[in-house]
């Protein structure tokens, strides 16, 4: 009998067994230009074997079904370690806004492109002066003609210096215009003109950040996503997605690396004590979060401040996990170059990015628990 593929349990088995048959195995050493040539390797082959393409609508060459499909992907192939969760996430946040917001053309156009894993895109939203605070924003764009003319600087742009697109957050409006209206968004090629993109160097050692540098830059008219005044709406519809559905896939990596801990304290003759349960707790609870967020998906709902709560739990798990690992791993972390050095430094922005915990407990206070401002 032929499995029916919209159908999560049958996808997963499929995906599994196709998986098994694969060679996909990340190349050593792994760098972080390995990593992206790898996550395009693996995409193409998801892409051709059609595993790819479920969960994405057919009018955005997809095959349709369910949005589960999309998340037991990524929990498949981080979960087998096949890529890295962070390119990943670019993947699940941009293309349901190009979809959503771009026209219908455009959107046919670039978006198997990105499934294809023919390109990578990033995301042009945090300032130097406006990272949590979008509304402050000051990069602007100037209408000439068909045309607009784009100045000014993103900052913490993940994966900027291998992206071929940018979804790009600018200000259009005039003095008189209110900072939330006066945001508007576009989809940029980032070889055009006048675009200079300078990668950051982290204490861990992997530099993923960048800043970018927009000095007269031309984008035609039609690369306006929705309409002058829609890039808040846009970034409202977005953010839900950064905190919660590419979560899924990242959730798998640190269950990876939970059992890799286990592992690794158990060969060195080490009790898996107390702490080692919350950290399996921390991590359990985040999970069950995140699959009631995808139910809610899948069921029809829009995402929405709710997922302020899957960020704060992320961020807690994370970090308890490789506090877990420092406790544990009896100096490894301060005398060996080793991934877990890596990722504990990495753990620490952890209630950084994508919103900082204190934002997204406010968030969690005035608009779920209408607590008010104070």
């Amino acid at each position: 009998m032929t499995a029916d593929l919209h159908d999560p349990r049958q996808f997963r088995t499929a995906l599994r067994s196709w998986l098994d048959g694969q060679d996909l195995t990340p190349p050593e050493p792994q760098t972080l230009e390995s990593e992206m040539v790898q996550f395009a390797r693996v995409q193409r082959a998801l892409y051709d074997a059609d595993f790819g393409r479920y969960g994405w609508p057919e009018a955005a060459g997809g095959l349709g079904g369910p949005d589960a499909l999309r998340a037991i992907v990524g929990e498949e192939v981080v979960g087998r370690r096949l890529v890295e969760p962070g390119p990943f996430s670019m993947l699940e946040v941009l293309t349901p806004t190009m979809i959503d917001y771009a026209t219908p053309e455009l959107a046919a156009d670039m978006v198997p492109r990105l499934l294809r894993g023919d390109e990578q895109w990033c995301q042009g939203f945090s300032e130097p002066g406006s990272g949590s605070d979008l509304a402050s924003l000051t990069t602007r764009a100037v209408r000439k003609g068909d045309q607009w003319v784009i100045n000014g600087q993103k900052v913490w742009t993940s994966f900027a210096q291998f992206s071929q697109r940018c979804i790009l957050l600018t200000r259009t409006g005039d003095a008189d215009t209110p900072n939330h209206a006066g945001i508007s968004a576009f989809f940029v090629d980032m070889d055009s003109p006048g675009i200079d993109v300078r990668p950051l160097h982290t204490m861990h050692g992997v530099d993923e950040f960048c800043e970018v540098y927009f000095d007269d830059v031309v984008v035609d008219d039609s690369r306006m996503l929705g309409k002058p005044g829609d890039g808040w709406r846009l970034a409202m519809d977005l953010l839900p997605y950064e905190r919660s559905t590419c979560f899924w896939q990242r959730i798998a990596y640190l269950y990876s690396r939970f059992d890799a801990l286990i592992a690794e304290v158990s060969d060195q003759g080490a009790s898996v004590d107390d702490e080692m349960g919350e950290t399996y707790l921390a991590l359990h609870t985040l999970r069950c979060r995140s699959a009631a967020t995808q139910k809610r998906l899948a069921d029809g709902h829009r995402l929405g401040p709710d997922t302020s709560i899957d960020k704060v739990l992320l961020a807690t798990a994370e970090q308890r996990l490789y506090d877990t690992a420092h406790d544990l791993l009896s100096g490894g972390i301060e005398l060996e170059d080793s991934p877990w050095r890596t990722e504990y430094l990495y753990s620490r922005a952890a209630t950084i990015y994508g919103g900082t915990a204190e934002v997204q407990r406010n968030i969690i206070a005035r608009r779920l628990l209408d607590l008010g401002k104070e």
